[in-house]
């Protein structure tokens, strides 16, 4: 089958993923938090930047490699942390890290996967990335530390953009609970969706693996939208910053943040590179746009600087690099094509992803990534 002819972009695979996995998953995948109105200005922002295409330039094949943190990479993107990525889809984790080590791409997981580091250990890329949310204990922090390293993580990342568990209506609606409990109306979709339901019964019902050394009985009584991680972790503040750059020999990774003013004081306590992000609209309703705050952050720091929130397409990330990233990561668009086409979806993602700079960057006239023009605002819709 020609992939490119059924599903040429992201949002076909998000159609399909969305009539192959069970509603309560879909919800907990594609939700925001509130009205979800930071999601959609994630869209709208990015709809309303535009390049000015230049012509006259000649056949020449686009040139799409980047370095980020003294690292080589033949395209400007990622797998960003999904957690409980092994609800979307059965060994998600295993999927999307062998399809990283395969394109030479950078792979984080979450510390809520549903996999644990040890046992996505033989398949990670050299460049896969550890996502933290930060635990309250110091033994349970440092054994962490210890595990991913062991594991062959390079990078560690800390999420500071979640200091309190988000609502997430949508997902309380769909009764998702963490872990899952499958209720009978659970019950009644997970039978229509057997593709799904029939790599569960072989996989048997995710839950957070890497949690479980941690895990005790005080999770009952929790959230629905709250788990085990939420009993360990803390609200990190700047200390917990400078006891990470102390304990982490590797890449050290800050995720979460809007302020130009907190990029420059990241920048003077030592991490490596700065992570925009506004958490894809899940966790605050009231944040501007990724995209909106990037100009701020990129001139507060000359930190490399990572993108995520929005991203449908390589035009999308052609406007995050013009406006000052480094590098862009994409969370959902990654499990929209693992829910669409199983283990293949990765891979055939990342052919558009790279199909679609290709097309872009052509009417551009940019050969290389440092070609691309300044940006220019386009009018509302």
């Amino acid at each position: 089958m020609d992939l490119h002819a059924k599903y040429p972009a992201i949002a076909d695979l998000r159609a399909r993923a969305r009539r192959r996995i069970p509603p309560f998953v879909w919800e907990y995948l594609d939700s925001g938090t509130g009205a979800e109105a930071t999601k959609a200005r994630n869209r709208s922002a990015l709809d309303r930047i535009g390049m000015m295409p230049s012509v006259l330039h000649g056949e020449f094949t686009p040139d799409l490699s980047t370095t980020l943190m003294g690292r080589d990479y033949p395209l400007p993107f990622g797998i960003a942390p999904i957690g409980m990525s092994g609800l979307m889809w059965p060994d998600a984790e295993g999927h999307l890290s062998r399809a990283a080590r395969a394109a030479a791409l950078p792979y984080a997981i979450s510390t809520v996967a549903t996999q644990s580091p040890e046992d996505i250990a033989p398949h990670l890329p050299d460049t896969a990335w550890f996502q933290m949310y930060p635990p309250r204990d110091e033994a349970i922090r440092r054994d962490m530390l210890d595990r991913a390293r062991a594991a062959g993580f390079s990078a560690l990342i800390l999420t500071v953009d979640v200091p309190v568990a988000s609502r997430r209506e949508r997902q309380v609606r769909s009764g998702l609970t963490n872990p899952p409990r499958l209720t009978p109306r659970l019950l009644a979709q997970v039978a229509t969706r057997p593709a799904w339901a029939a790599g569960m019964a072989k996989r048997g019902m995710p839950h957070m693996r890497g949690l479980d050394k941690y895990a005790n009985a005080a999770t009952q009584g929790l959230s629905p939208t709250a788990h085990v991680g939420y009993l360990l972790r803390t609200a990190p503040d700047w200390s917990y910053v400078d006891a990470l750059r102390a304990e982490w020999e590797g890449d050290f990774i800050v995720k979460g943040v809007l302020r130009g003013e907190d990029a420059s004081r990241l920048t003077d306590q030592g991490v490596d590179a700065i992570w925009v992000s506004n958490h894809a609209g899940r966790q605050f309703d009231g944040a501007p746009a990724s995209i909106e705050a990037l100009p701020e952050v990129r001139a507060a720091t000359d930190l490399p600087l990572i993108f995520d929130s929005g991203i449908e397409g390589g035009l999308d990330i052609l406007r995050a690099l013009a406006l000052g990233a480094d590098f862009v990561m994409l969370g959902r668009a990654f499990h929209y094509a693992l829910g669409a086409l199983g283990a293949g979806g990765p891979a055939h993602l990342i052919d558009i992803l790279r199909k679609d700079l290709v097309a872009n960057m052509g009417q551009l006239g940019a050969r290389t990534l440092s070609d691309l023009p300044p940006t220019l605002p386009l009018s509302a819709y």
